[in-house]
């Protein structure tokens, strides 16, 4: 019996002693979450402003304007986009301006049963690029609904190569200028068509700043989940 209890205090006394030795401790992971914790605070505090404008400028590509055979109005947000459009065919970019046409909203077709004239978003956008000076003639429009970057880049593509085009420039807003670019690049690879990227300068969004802006904040981070998902399911 001595024996065994002998065998007893020494095993308690060696688990005693791991648990003394050992790093691992609750309290000792603890403490270093907390120093973790503190450090990657001061780390965000001291650097969110340059790391917050990194993400909004990394949105945002833009080149330098060169005279094409199209240029591409993206649909979405008309004025600001609409705008930028009227200014580049003015400046003799190109002759020749594609307008997609979105998909019509649900209620739409009843609206027109009951007999309510209300404009889709394709045909605002070329009632305001008239206004500004833009020639209807100037104007191609396409009878096939989009409600997507990807299917509109598609049926630009269609376009372009039936009409011989081997230029083109995408007008949109600064933050979805990357993922517009992307796509089209993807969608035209193989061809020898040059894609320019050229976001409005009628946004009021700057990559200093635009977390402080609530609309802003939720336009970068719906558009980044829109990139990830662009790179996940089309590869841009």
């Amino acid at each position: 019996m001595l024996g065994m209890n002998d065998n007893q205090e020494m095993t308690s006394s060696q688990d005693e002693s791991y648990q003394t030795a050992s790093p691992f401790k609750p309290s000792t992971i603890l403490k270093w979450l907390v120093f973790l914790f503190i450090i990657i605070y001061f780390i965000i505090s001291f650097f969110h402003v340059p790391l917050l404008t990194g993400l909004g400028k990394y949105l945002v590509i833009e080149h330098t304007p060169e005279k094409s055979d199209l240029i591409v109005c993206m649909g979405g947000v008309n004025i600001e986009r609409g705008l930028a459009t009227a200014d580049a065919y003015k400046e003799g970019l190109s002759s020749n301006i594609y307008i997609s046409k979105e998909k019509l909203p649900d209620g739409y077709e009843l609206l027109e049963e009951k007999g309510i004239k209300y404009p889709e978003e394709g045909k605002l956008l070329e009632r305001l690029l008239l206004d500004l000076g833009v020639p209807l003639s100037a104007i191609i429009r396409s009878n096939l609904e989009t409600d997507n970057s990807w299917d509109e880049a598609r049926l630009i593509r269609e376009e372009v190569e039936k009409r011989g085009f081997r230029s083109i420039i995408i007008i949109t807003s600064p933050t979805h200028s990357r993922r517009s670019w992307l796509t089209f690049r993807k969608v035209f690879e193989g061809t020898d068509v040059r894609v320019l990227s050229f976001p409005s300068k009628y946004s009021e969004f700057r990559a200093e700043g635009w977390w402080k802006d609530r609309s802003y904040l939720r336009e970068v981070l719906f558009e980044y989940e829109k990139l990830i998902y662009y790179i996940l399911k089309y590869h841009i």
